[in-house]
């Protein structure tokens, strides 16, 4: 009984082993049936892109070349919408584009013509309007006062000896004359008015030097203009390293500086046309250059160049000032929009327009370029006066396409 159990058993056993090694085979070749058959698909994919890419560039390249033999297909073509311009001869002119500064002609920082002195009296302060030769300061000149009146005193001692010594003189040569007294009586007489007059010139200049030194100690403007800065205190010692400061600057007299690289010595000239943009202030001025410097900075390798500004009173020194100085000018010059250029591998061309038949065509034109101004470009062959230049719709037309305008 047991043993046909058993057995029995292990035949229900087998039976189920084998019926599981059927279904997971069956299902492990589904699985790679499917990988198989998703790849296929993928690989068919791509070989029909593949294929459309080939045909898709052939017809784009019979197309072109029907357009360019069949002229009766030329109704069929695509038409681009563009925009044109036609070129006519004008003045071109290239400017270097420089950043400068706003600097004055007369900025004075006073100084006393004398000594450094103490501060007795000021009368100026900032913001004042100022002329030349106008009193700022007054520095203490106690001492030199004591020199003038001492000079003076001595002067004036000397002026009495002299008129006691010519008395005397005159009444010796009267005497002599009646034939009273000695020659050397009179002799010694007459060299004591002449040594006393000689005693007087000096003490004379005397006075007057000091009287020079007395005059030092009150600091005047030397230019006209307005006190940009005062910082002088009374009791202080006006003069020396770290002092109080007085200021003057001419507004009426201003001039805007740059520095230059050394490659353009040799195209700047002064007399040249300069345009100088006051941003801060919105204002342009057309001036000249005033001055060429001829020299070459060895740090910046560069050079100076100033052009006088007019007077105006919205200009400060140290304002930031654009310049743009013309370096090169050419007349009855054809120039283009620079964003009209474009490149290949022959070189640079622009797309023009020409109507052939009533229709208007695309055609491409190599050019040969000079110099650039802001957005425009100097074109020195390629073009001529009356060509219809493409200016919007450009970038995508082939030779011979037919066009139509905005």
């Amino acid at each position: 009984m047991y043993q046909l159990i058993n057995h029995t058993t292990m035949k229900q056993y087998l039976v189920l082993s084998a019926m599981a090694i059927v279904f997971l085979t069956s299902c492990g070749n589904s699985k790679k049936e499917g990988d198989a058959t998703l790849n296929d698909k993928k690989a068919t994919l791509e070989k029909l892109k593949g294929e459309k890419n080939t045909i898709d560039a052939k017809i784009s390249t019979l197309e072109t070349e029907i357009a360019k033999l069949d002229t009766s297909a030329g109704a069929a073509q695509k038409t681009k919408l563009v925009a044109v311009q036609t070129l006519a001869p004008q003045d071109f002119s290239h400017y270097i584009e420089l950043q400068g500064r706003v600097d004055a002609e007369n900025v004075s920082f006073i100084t006393p013509r004398g000594q450094p002195g103490q501060v007795k009296a000021i009368y100026v302060k900032q913001g004042d309007y100022v002329k030349k030769g106008q009193l700022l300061l007054k520095l203490d000149d106690a001492v030199v006062q004591q020199n003038v009146v001492a000079a003076r005193q001595g002067l004036e001692s000397i002026k009495t000896q002299l008129s006691y010594a010519k008395n005397i003189y005159q009444r010796q040569k009267n005497l002599w004359d009646q034939g009273i007294g000695t020659e050397v009586q009179l002799i010694t007489a007459k060299n004591n008015v002449a040594t006393l007059e000689n005693q007087l010139n000096a003490s004379q200049e005397n006075v007057k030097t000091i009287q020079e030194q007395s005059n030092l100690s009150r600091v005047y403007s030397d230019v006209n203009g307005v006190a940009d800065i005062v910082t002088v205190k009374l009791g202080e010692t006006f003069g020396t390293l770290g002092a109080g400061v007085i200021k003057i600057v001419n507004n009426n007299q201003l001039k805007v500086v740059s520095n230059i690289p050394e490659n353009y010595l040799g195209s700047v000239k002064k007399g040249g046309s300069v345009i100088v943009q006051m941003p801060d202030v919105n204002k342009t001025f057309n001036v000249s250059v005033s001055f060429v410097g001829s020299s070459i900075d060895l740090i910046n390798r560069g050079f100076v160049v100033e052009a006088k500004l007019p007077s105006d009173p919205s200009l400060k020194p140290n304002q930031i000032a654009l310049m743009k100085i013309r370096d090169y000018t050419a007349s009855n010059a054809l120039a283009i929009p620079l964003n009209t250029l474009q490149n290949d591998e022959k070189g640079k061309f622009v797309m023009v327009a020409n109507t052939e038949n009533g229709k208007m065509h695309a055609h491409k034109r190599s050019v040969e370029i000079g110099s650039l101004s802001g957005d425009m470009v100097e074109v020195k062959s390629g073009l001529k006066a009356g060509d219809t230049l493409i200016t919007e719709g450009y970038g995508s037309l082939y030779e011979g396409q037919l066009l139509t305008l905005k």
